[in-house]
């Protein structure tokens, strides 16, 4: 699947509203929904305040949650799910958390909309305050879910292997400043996994006129190698709770890393376990000094 398949630009969401079922899910909060929204679009906050864990009876919970809220929204499996936020770099990855839940619970047409609503706006297309009561559909829970989750153990059993770990948490929590973006001492530690590479999230997205949107192949490429990261790799993803990941996962996806999974309770569900181990401390790289050049007479 091409970036474009995933990724709808604005005007192209406007054509496909009017050419099949489509359910477009706001994932702001509900003051700034009411405020003004596309038209016809659905709030689920939801698909970004969900914190989940990574046990069985935690990931049923979380496939249960989502059946329920997505069926209540319009989504029976005919229609394309449109996911946007207000702009791509302040909703912490909220619409792609969407993208990437719909991924893992098998769902057939998913697609974010490129820039969130200020591209929207940017492009002129017009905005809504009435809010839109959905027609509920039964979400189809029968469908194969996609090996794209990772579990605290399956994280545990890549440390110290050639299993890329790719931090994408901002720089306050990946130097171990802060626990969570939600306060400094939200979560019980501060740090990260042991063995981690970093890849700041926003890293994979670019200005436009219309606002920040994704990179193109190429870059998002060109930026997975200054950390020493390729197509080739398996990368296990983490960040806090699963959304700002979930906007490097849509990145690498759509730009051929094929081998890419998340561990969906992150730092949330990891640093409250005390017997998980973490570093701590800054990140610096040690390098050996090289021996100064004599000068010839």
């Amino acid at each position: 699947m091409s970036i474009e398949a995933t990724l709808i630009a604005p005007a192209q969401l406007a054509a496909l509203q009017s050419s099949e079922p489509v359910v477009v899910i706001d994932t702001r909060d509900a003051d700034t929904f009411a405020a003004g929204h596309i038209p016809g679009a659905v709030n689920l906050r939801e698909v970004f305040t969900y914190l989940a864990t990574s046990t069985p009876e935690g990931l049923q919970a979380l496939k249960a949650t989502f059946a329920e809220a997505l069926g209540a929204a319009g989504l029976s499996g005919k229609e394309t799910a449109v996911f946007y936020e207000d702009a791509m770099n302040s909703g912490y990855g909220q619409s792609c958390r969407g993208y990437y839940l719909l991924t893992w619970l098998g769902y057939p047409k998913i697609k974010v909309l490129n820039g969130g609503f200020s591209a929207w706006k940017s492009a002129g297309l017009p905005v809504s305050t009435t809010a839109v009561a959905p027609t509920p559909a039964t979400f189809p829970t029968d469908l194969p879910t996609s090996d794209v989750m990772l579990t605290q153990d399956d994280v545990k059993a890549a440390l110290g292997t050639d299993t890329v770990l790719l931090d994408v948490r901002d720089i306050d929590e990946w130097i171990g400043e802060s626990s969570s973006p939600y306060g400094k001492d939200f979560a019980p530690r501060k740090g990260r996994l042991p063995g981690a590479k970093w890849l700041e999230w926003y890293r994979f997205m670019k200005p436009s006129a219309q606002g920040p949107v994704f990179k193109t192949p190429d870059e998002v490429k060109a930026e997975c190698a200054t950390a020493g990261i390729t197509t080739d790799d398996t990368i296990y993803l983490y960040c806090f709770k699963g959304a700002r990941a979930s906007n490097t996962f849509l990145a690498l996806k759509q730009a051929g890393f094929s081998d890419v999974r998340m561990y969906f309770g992150s730092w949330n569900e990891w640093s409250r376990d005390e017997s998980l181990p973490i570093e701590t401390g800054l990140p610096i790289a040690k390098s050996a000094k090289k021996p100064a050049l004599a000068l010839a007479a």
